[in-house]
């Protein structure tokens, strides 16, 4: 399975397809609505989100809620457009009014001019925005309609914002906490007390211009073992999870289970002992490694965290060079959010639902759901 997406930040629409996803996968548009509403809510979140009103359309490869094996096609229309259509249309448009010629440090605006031999950031922000990363979402929403067939569920939840970290105790099985935060925290905390912190973290940084960052987790259960490879460095499913979560927008750096904190301990502290039990088979008490091990899960609940830096546009600019004048200058200023690490958990949350149901698809098979899981119940005797 892959899937391509196209589409700019003031553009007309986002767009992807799917291609090689299974047939017989029931698709509930709404699931794939909920997450992308999921995607516009958190504090910190700029005005945008209060144009956009994201819902997605299915053009094709879904017939009656069922997928059909063929390329599904997804949309989602931009209804900021209506206002930047004199600056966007594909064929004629003004293209000195909204030029960028500024370039904001930690964007990709001055690489990218510098690549593509652009004097105009425009032509690369439009695509580089993280506007991007909502079609990213119907995706992986797409992507856990099939893994939900194999009990496979994803829980995200925000662990730090700034300054500010959680320190209340969790178990990754207290599944009805993460529900709960992403139902009723302005910040999908699960600690009331940690998001009152984390959103004065946020208003400090509004009220000086800048912006924040933060750590986001997204918990994996009941992904069974047997998914990826060790054979070839590409099929490590560790590998493919930090590619597919590291292309994210601002994302920084990612860890698997115990991760950095691995290179601080000896490896008695690190590494989680083997047992087996007639009725469990092979299990272990702890969980460090993440439910990864030589790029192939185990059967643990898989643990994937996330840096994300704050976001390069800030009210109060830093200093820059104009492309055209090689004088110095304030960065550009776009519309932008103050932190939007809640909205980059769900964004995670697709990327790895993408990883786990490709590997899933190459390892049971996946021209069709039913054979899939034939060949789950056979391997791991379920049913």
């Amino acid at each position: 399975m892959r899937f391509l997406d196209a589409g700019e930040t003031h553009g007309k629409a986002l767009i992807a397809i799917i291609e090689g996803f299974p047939a017989h996968v029931k698709i509930d548009i709404e699931n794939i609505n909920h997450l992308l509403q999921l995607r516009q809510r958190g504090y910190g979140r700029g005005k945008r989100m209060e144009i956009e009103k994201d819902r997605v359309k299915i053009l094709s490869g879904v017939r009656n809620s069922f997928t059909t094996g063929a390329p599904i096609t997804l949309m989602i229309e931009n209804r900021d457009y209506e206002n930047w259509r004199s600056f966007m249309d594909a064929t004629q448009c003004d293209v000195d009014t909204k030029k960028v010629t500024v370039p904001r440090p930690g964007h990709a605006d001055l690489a990218g001019c510098l690549k593509y031999e652009f004097d105009d950031a425009r032509n690369v922000l439009e695509r580089a925005s993280a506007r991007e990363t909502a079609i990213r979402v119907a995706v992986g929403a797409v992507c856990e309609e099939l893994l939900k067939m194999f009990g496979i569920k994803l829980y995200n939840h925000v662990v730090e914002i700034g300054r500010v970290r959680l320190t209340k105790s969790y178990s990754f099985d207290d599944t009805e906490l993460f529900e709960q935060a992403l139902s009723s925290s302005d910040l999908f905390c699960i600690d009331k007390e940690a998001e009152m912190k984390m959103k004065e973290e946020i208003d400090i940084a509004k009220q000086i211009g800048d912006s924040v960052g933060g750590i986001a987790e997204v918990i994996c259960k009941n992904v069974p073992y047997g998914i990826g490879s060790h054979v070839h460095w590409d099929r490590k499913l560790d590998a493919q999870i930090a590619h597919s979560v590291m292309s994210i927008q601002s994302v920084k750096g990612v860890e698997i289970g115990m991760g950095f904190e691995a290179a601080r301990r000896f490896g008695s502290e690190v590494h989680d002992e083997i047992y087996y039990d007639d009725k469990k088979g092979f299990y272990r008490k702890t969980n460090n490694a993440g439910g990864i091990e030589g790029g192939i899960s185990n059967g643990m609940d898989i643990v994937v965290r996330a840096a994300f830096k704050p976001i390069p546009t800030l009210y109060k600019p830093l200093k820059s060079v104009d492309i055209r004048t090689f004088q110095p200058a304030e960065a550009a200023v776009e519309r932008s959010d103050i932190c939007a690490v809640p909205a980059g958990s769900i964004v995670m949350r697709a990327a790895i639902a993408y990883v786990l149901a490709n590997a899933l698809i190459e390892r049971l098979g996946g021209d069709s759901a039913k054979t899939m899981l034939e060949t789950f119940k056979r391997i791991y005797n379920k049913g």
